[in-house]
């Protein structure tokens, strides 16, 4: 649920081959790769008209680093395509507005809800997502006015972009998802993945919007209900999630609801409730990727409260379920790097890394890396974290609130607090305020920061990483006996949540002794 990253390219008609192949023009990550290059020649040219002054050839260095960081993110986005099986959302979302709910709990009596025309989502449900997706195509080959399988292509390519790192995806998600709606107006399928590709994009404002409309047309829709939690979540609503969240679980509960419901009760400080809802969730899983999942779920829960051999047994499961699934393999490496065995978690981020290069993992791996005095490594890390939010930003999704986090530690401060700025003014939630405090502490703006990162804090969510840029702003705003209240609560709850972040938080500790 957490937000977990424009297509300015002409539409294609919907009667061209649906398989992805080459196009007119640079695809999206060629079009990136060739507008830095662009910028790359404008840097080195200035560099030499300049006379190659020392700022004039670091200007010129950090764009050709741009450049190549994009050509190793589009060939590790390539690589990924066909190694990254179909996950539990994808699952949940196909069976959107295909199934007949029968008695509910929130009272009354059974309601049919019609199923779209279109593949049985069943035929979904494997481990191949790429063939899936071909499977779809050809199909719309011989039945182009089948709308309900275009909603679901619309939703496999969703699913393609969250579980490969690949952004271009979108632009295709929504054109799938706008024909869908052509050939049946108003069909709650089509809407729900609308609803998913705009929460996907960090348009939360327009995922609920979809869901709601989604929900108008089919009450039961699991898509939309979920949709319609998570936007509510991403938007800091929390109060109204937790309602979304019980009408979701009174109208379909099933392990999409109760992993939800989790969150929710974990963003307000109930990590008991919250662990109780997943262990429950995990014992009615049956399929192999709900129990990866929901296990995964599990690991990240007990590695946020510093409990790695828990979360390690937990991560063991996900991966015996699907020894493919990314989530578990990146979990597995932060255990393992807070239990002091870093060669381990380097291989398992890079193996993560190289088939999909999303923010977290690679910041994870360069601060490894940096941890190591492997500084070189680490920048190449940091700056593919820049490459991924150029992609992002050209197929329509919004990398505000990844940029400012990378940019804050790793990069510009400038850059990170703009960034913080424009997420903070869309939505209002802990991970935002978070950012926006950091930035600005970052450029030296503590006393601004201080109340951003109290309300980071407010709602009782156990994040140490929170706790530790709260005790650093209390600190460099006079407040020494907090900054060290905060300091070491960070590290009572999570010793190992970040190789450097904990050494600094460490590293205060015993300078304000």
């Amino acid at each position: 649920m957490a937000p977990r990253t424009h297509d300015t390219g002409q539409e294609r008609q919907a009667t061209r081959p649906l398989r992805p192949g080459p196009e007119t023009g640079p695809g999206p990550a060629e079009g990136a790769e060739n507008a830095e290059s662009a910028k790359s020649a404008k840097s080195a040219e200035s560099a030499r008209s300049s006379g190659g002054t020392d700022s004039t050839r670091e200007a010129a260095a950090s764009a050709a680093r741009r450049v190549a960081a994009v050509r190793r993110f589009r060939d590790a986005g390539r690589r990924a395509r066909g190694l990254v099986g179909c996950g539990l959302l994808l699952a949940v979302a196909l069976s959107a507005g295909a199934v007949a709910v029968g008695s509910v709990r929130d009272g009354g009596g059974g309601v049919a809800v019609a199923a779209p025309a279109g593949a049985d989502p069943a035929l979904l449900a494997g481990g191949d997502l790429d063939a899936q997706v071909a499977g779809l195509q050809d199909r719309l080959r011989s039945q182009p006015r089948d709308y309900g399988s275009w909603a679901t292509l619309g939703l496999a390519y969703v699913e393609q972009a969250r579980t490969q790192g690949d952004p271009s995806r979108y632009p295709q998600a929504e054109r799938a998802l706008r024909r869908s709606l052509e050939l049946r107006p108003g069909n709650d399928a089509a809407l729900a993945g609308r609803a998913a590709l705009a929460a996907a994009r960090h348009d939360f404002t327009g995922a609920l919007a979809d869901a709601e409309r989604a929900l108008a047309r089919n009450p039961y829709s699991e898509r939309a209900l979920c949709s319609r939690i998570d936007a509510l979540v991403e938007l800091g609503r929390y109060a109204e999630a937790a309602r979304a969240a019980d009408l979701a679980d009174a109208r379909r509960p099933g392990i999409p609801v109760f992993t939800r419901y989790a969150y929710v009760r974990e963003l307000r400080g109930d990590v008991t409730g919250a662990r109780r809802v997943l262990e429950q969730a995990l014992a009615s899983a049956t399929a192999r990727g709900d129990v990866a999942y929901v296990a995964g779920q599990l690991g990240q829960l007990a590695w946020n409260q510093g409990d790695y051999r828990g979360a390690l047994r937990h991560y063991a499961r996900a991966l015996a379920a699907d020894d493919t699934y990314l989530p578990a393999l990146e979990g597995r490496a932060r255990a393992r790097a807070a239990l002091g065995d870093r060669a381990a978690a380097v291989r398992d981020l890079e193996l993560v890394v190289s088939r999909a290069p999303l923010p977290g993992s690679l910041v994870a791996l360069g601060e490894l890396y940096e941890a190591g005095g492997e500084r070189e490594k680490a920048r190449e890390q940091y700056d593919l974290v820049g490459a991924w939010a150029a992609l992002a930003r050209a197929n329509g999704v919004d990398a505000d609130l990844d940029t400012a986090l990378a940019a804050a530690d790793h990069g510009d401060a400038a850059t990170a607090l703009r960034a913080a700025r424009a997420e903070w003014a869309r939505r209002h939630t802990v991970h935002t305020a978070d950012a926006l405090a950091w930035a600005l502490h970052i450029s030296g703006r503590d006393a601004e920061a201080l109340p951003y990162a109290r309300r980071a804090t407010a709602t009782g969510y156990r994040n140490a990483s929170f706790l530790y840029h709260r005790g650093v702003i209390e600190r460099a705003t006079g407040h020494s006996a907090e900054g060290r209240a905060s300091l070491t609560a960070a590290l009572k709850l999570n010793p190992g949540f970040s190789p450097l972040g904990a050494r600094a938080a460490r590293t205060a500790l015993e300078a304000g002794r």
